[in-house]
């Protein structure tokens, strides 16, 4: 009996302070909520940088992953619309479940653009709530930072003091890492470009860019050579200085493009991991600027 409670007396604080689970769909997510919870957190990340979030297959494994989370993080909008449903339902998981605190969807906490005006799938990959990837705008990651450490703290009370400091010092940090971007990302402002998918809306949106051409004929839809033959005629009248795609996208479009263009192909990393030296979040921007001011030059 003695050798029962004394068992017993060990494992509380074990069970009460362990660290929660948290699954996250997209990497930039897993990056910020390590960033928010540290050593409080186990996170395991879904995807890579270099695949497509939308076509993602609800595998074993994943499904695996999500029964165990206590928290699910995604970016929402319809984004993991082919394969997060499944993972949920497969689970079992209650407290994950559309509704339940254990689900957090990054676009619920800003302001999206591209919605359209009608909803119509014969006109591609359409999101209806407006195109889901906020994660390129620096800013939208503060939103989004901010639900994300309330929610933390609310399902795992024990933590509450950790994840509010340590969002306190990330949220400082960031602040100032976005006056320094803008500041660097001034000669951008107002710089043509073309991008193969509506994958940076928000990135243009920010720095004020200007987008004059998308390679797909609609989104999603890989564009024929015909097609891109028209963009690249298009771009004789309203030229574009560089051309973007996402770095798990193929490259032939934008470099079939930029080749009859006389203009760059830039692979912009899109998240955490998409690129050398993109490790984390403040990689992320430092080096997606990198390269396109290199591009502008």
């Amino acid at each position: 009996m003695k050798q029962f409670i004394t068992a017993v007396l060990l494992w509380l604080p074990l069970s009460a302070y362990a660290a929660l689970n948290v699954f996250a769909c997209e990497p930039e997510w897993a990056a910020l909520a390590r960033e928010i919870g540290g050593d409080a957190v186990k996170v395991y990340t879904a995807t890579t940088a270099m695949q497509d979030p939308h076509r993602i297959e609800a595998r074993p494994s994943l499904i695996a992953q999500t029964r165990r989370a206590g928290l699910v993080v995604c970016t929402g909008a319809e984004l993991e619309v082919g394969w997060l449903p499944l993972l949920l339902r497969e689970s079992g998981n209650a407290a994950v479940q559309p509704g339940r605190s254990g689900y957090f969807e990054a676009t619920r906490y800003v302001t999206l653009l591209d919605k359209p005006a009608i909803v119509d799938r014969s006109q591609g990959d359409v999101h209806a709530a407006g195109n889901p990837h906020i994660q390129t705008d620096p800013r939208n990651l503060a939103r989004v930072g901010a639900a994300l450490t309330q929610r933390l703290t609310e399902i795992d009370p024990a933590h509450a003091a950790a994840y509010q400091t340590r969002w306190k010092a990330f949220s400082a940090r960031w602040e100032i890492a976005i006056a320094r971007w803008q500041q660097q990302a001034a000669p951008l402002k107002g710089v043509p470009v073309a991008v193969q998918h509506k994958s940076f809306t928000y990135l243009i949106n920010w720095l004020g860019l200007r987008e004059v051409a998308t390679l797909e004929p609609k989104p999603g839809v890989e564009p024929s050579v015909g097609y891109l033959a028209e963009v690249a005629a298009r771009l004789k009248t309203s030229p574009a200085k560089m051309v973007l795609r996402a770095a798990y996208q193929s490259p032939r479009a934008s470099e079939w493009l930029a080749q009859r263009a006389g203009i760059p192909a830039v692979a912009l990393p899109f998240t955490v991991g998409g690129a050398p030296g993109a490790d984390d979040l403040f990689d992320l921007f430092d080096v997606t600027l990198a390269d396109l001011l290199k591009a502008a030059k």
